[in-house]
This record gives structure tokens, C-alpha cells and sequence, in this order.
């Protein structure tokens, strides 16, 4: 894992991570809500040109910049032609500096990863994919409304490490009915034919999805609290004793593997958001830190772009105190948890004054909290307690 960016000084470079999100899915998953939606057909150079217009947008806000990463997310965004990917890294690298050893992650579903398109993105400039394989098990598939079955997976998986310089893939766990013994199985399984990166979660329901309602009838329930946490526990002993460390709440990666597109986010850099309802925190010369984000409705954000050059709903500048709170929780999923140096110099703000001091002696003394040389880290007893222990250590 790298180690935290300092902030840059003032005329340097600034350093840059780049989301592009691909609205579009196939189908829609029961689980899912993210901005995702099904269409009949897409016009692919129409989105295409909006794309390399709004990119045209925050390079005129940014004009010095180095990006490090960029991320195709979604959506689906194996389903884009990877011209579009193509012309996407080639106009960030035309209106910025595109770092020499860029991480270009692409999110591909295993019914979307043919060798033939792989390729194509690879030579387009892709080198790393993340595939969302979610199960093992071809009746756990089914109940995710996957559109693969386990063996299609296996294959997704051996192509990509096969073409792709770094692969990764997800898998959801403590689904309905799965036990602890299912899981050590399925869990071992997928370490005999991982690379040297998994993002684990934990099956949450989410309001207003098909599972949400589904569970609120009666059709399943998630397994309780105790199995649950025994779930958890048994992922980190398993993934330790593989050498996969969990540098994060849900990811853990071998031999210092890391996504480092998502480091950003968790260490509070600067990243540009395009795309249907992408989010944004950026920092134009001159002004203060700022929060971005984009219609999300695919027609809405299209029409914007080719109306204004750019699709943003909502532009709102952060007081130092908000991007405290921001950093802070976004910093506390790392197992590195959050450089308190590097809060202030990055926020202007001290970080006392955005910390409850009984709640966080409270979090100290009961283990889920540690402050020490200089940094405030979530422990391994307090990761998967996190939302809780951030309700009482923020005020």
C-alpha cells in the first residue's frame, strides 16, 4: 500500500484521482442502490462526446493537475465500448499529466468479460479490473439476481488475471440461511484462485430496493447480529492467515495490494466526479475545498452536458469544521486510520474541535478506538462497529 500523499504546495501539481461512472446495467440487481438503470439502447458517441465534454469542464477548473487514477464505475461499465474507455484516458492525459504508473481500474460483471473486450480495454489503457463475482454458490447467485453462474465467474476471473496487469473481485457475504461453516468453505475457495486483492461485504438492505421490500414482507431475514459478527470475525481470521491484509473495513490486499483510486477517497484526496450522479471534492485555484455532484438521471445529466458543458447539480463549498468530520470518517476505515498532522493541514482545522472528548475517552478506554503516535485509528474490535463509534465521537 502506498503511503499518504502530503497536500501540494502552493503552483505544484495537484494530485488528482478521476471517477467515471457508466450508468447502465443489464439488469438491475435486488440488492443494489447505486445509480444503475436498464435502457434498450444507448447512443454510444453522443454519451461519449459528453463524457470528453465534462472532462473539458473540471480541466478548466484544474488546470495543474497529475492524475493518478481513474475509475470506471457504475452501472456496468464493462458494457461501454472500449473506445469510450479509450477516449476517456486519452483525454485526461491530453488536458492534465496522466502519472506514468496510473492505476485504471474497470468494474466488469463476469456475463460482460469476454476475452476479446478485455483485451481491447487493456490496450486501451485499462490495467486493472474488478469484477463483481458476489458468490460462490449457484443458488446464492440466483438470490443476488446475478446474471452468471459460479463457473462463468471462475472463467471471468482466470481472463482477467490473464490480460490484466492487476484484478480484483467482490464477493457479498452473510446472506440469508449462510452459516459459518458455508462460508469458511466459500471464502477458501475463492483465496485458491484470487490474485492478490478481495473487497468482502456484508449483505446490507437498502431502502427502497426489491430486497427491502422483500424483507420487510417477510420473504427472508439476514442472518442475527451474533452470526453476523461471527461472519465478520471469520473473514478477518481467514483473510489474515492468507497474508491478505485488511487495510480497510470490507478490502484486504496481498502483499501490499490496494486499490489506490479508493485510497483517495478514504484519505480525503482530490477527485473529479463525471458522469450520471458522480461526486466530486476538488479544490479550484483560489477558492476553498468544494463538494460536486451530478444529475443523476442518465437523460438529465446528458442533456446538461450538451446544453452547458457539464452535467453538476450542485456545487457547495465545505468550512473547514465539514471537511474535518468528512476526513475523519472517511479516514477511519483504514486500518492507518487518519494522520491527525494531516488533518490539519489538509482541512485547516484541529481535530479536537470536531471530536466529543468524553465519547472519544470512552472509545479509547473500551478498545474500539486508539490515539497514539500522532494518528486515530479505528482498532480491529472497533472497524466493524464503525457507524456507532462515529455518532459518538463527532460533534
Amino acid at each position: 500500500m502506498t503511503g499518504e500523499p502530503e497536500p501540494s504546495s502552493a503552483g505544484a501539481q495537484q494530485a488528482l484521482a478521476l471517477y467515471v461512472h457508466w450508468p447502465f446495467c443489464l439488469s438491475k440487481c435486488p440488492y443494489c442502490d447505486f445509480n444503475s438503470h436498464v435502457r434498450e439502447s444507448v447512443d454510444q458517441a453522443r454519451w461519449r462526446g459528453a463524457l470528453l465534454r465534462e472532462l473539458d469542464h473540471f480541466a478548466a477548473l484544474l488546470p495543474r493537475a497529475t492524475v493518478n487514477s481513474i475509475f470506471f464505475g457504475g452501472g456496468t461499465p464493462s458494457l461501454m465500448p472500449p473506445e469510450t474507455a479509450a477516449a476517456v484516458i486519452d483525454g485526461a492525459a491530453a488536458r492534465w499529466t496522466l502519472a506514468t504508473d496510473a492505476e485504471i481500474t474497470l468494474e466488469a460483471n463476469p456475463t460482460s468479460t469476454e476475452a476479446a473486450r478485455l483485451e481491447d480495454f487493456r490496450t486501451a489503457g485499462v490495467n486493472r479490473v474488478s469484477l463483481g463475482v458476489q458468490a460462490l454458490d449457484d443458488d446464492a447467485l440466483k438470490f443476488l439476481g446475478r446474471g452468471h453462474d459460479v463457473a462463468e465467474a471462475r472463467q471471468a476471473v482466470a481472463l482477467a488475471q490473464r490480460i490484466m496487469p492487476r484484478s480484483s473481485f467482490d464477493l457479498i457475504y452473510a446472506r440469508p440461511g449462510q452459516t459459518v461453516g458455508a462460508w469458511r468453505d466459500e471464502l477458501s475457495e475463492a483465496l485458491s484462485f484470487a490474485d492478490n486483492h478481495l473487497s468482502l461485504y456484508q449483505l446490507t438492505i437498502e431502502k427502497g430496493t426489491p430486497f427491502w421490500r422483500q424483507a420487510r414482507d417477510g420473504a427472508f431475514a439476514l442472518p442475527d447480529d451474533d452470526t453476523g459478527r461471527a461472519l465478520y470475525d471469520l473473514t478477518q481470521e481467514i483473510m489474515e492467515a492468507a497474508g491478505f491484509a485488511a487495510y480497510e473495513v470490507s478490502n484486504h490486499g496481498r502483499g501490499g495490494d490496494a486499490c489506490r483510486h479508493n485510497l483517495a477517497y478514504w484519505r480525503y484526496d482530490d477527485y473529479v466526479g463525471i458522469g450520471p450522479g458522480a461526486h466530486g471534492r476538488i479544490a479550484p485555484a483560489g477558492e476553498g475545498r468544494q463538494a460536486t455532484r451530478q444529475h443523476a438521471a442518465p437523460e438529465s445529466w446528458l442533456a446538461a452536458v450538451e446544453r452547458a458543458g457539464h452535467g453538476t447539480a450542485e456545487t457547495r463549498s465545505l468550512d473547514p469544521d465539514e471537511q474535518a468530520r468528512e476526513m475523519l470518517m472517511m479516514g477511519l476505515r483504514l486500518a492507518e486510520g487518519v494522520s491527525e498532522a494531516r488533518l490539519k493541514g489538509r482541512t485547516g482545522c484541529e481535530p479536537d474541535r470536531v471530536l466529543d472528548r468524553d465519547g472519544l475517552t470512552r472509545l479509547v478506554e473500551a478498545g474500539y478506538l486508539e490515539r497514539r503516535d500522532g494518528r486515530l485509528r479505528a482498532t480491529a474490535a472497533g472497524r466493524p462497529l464503525l457507524n456507532s463509534l462515529l455518532i459518538e465521537l463527532l460533534v
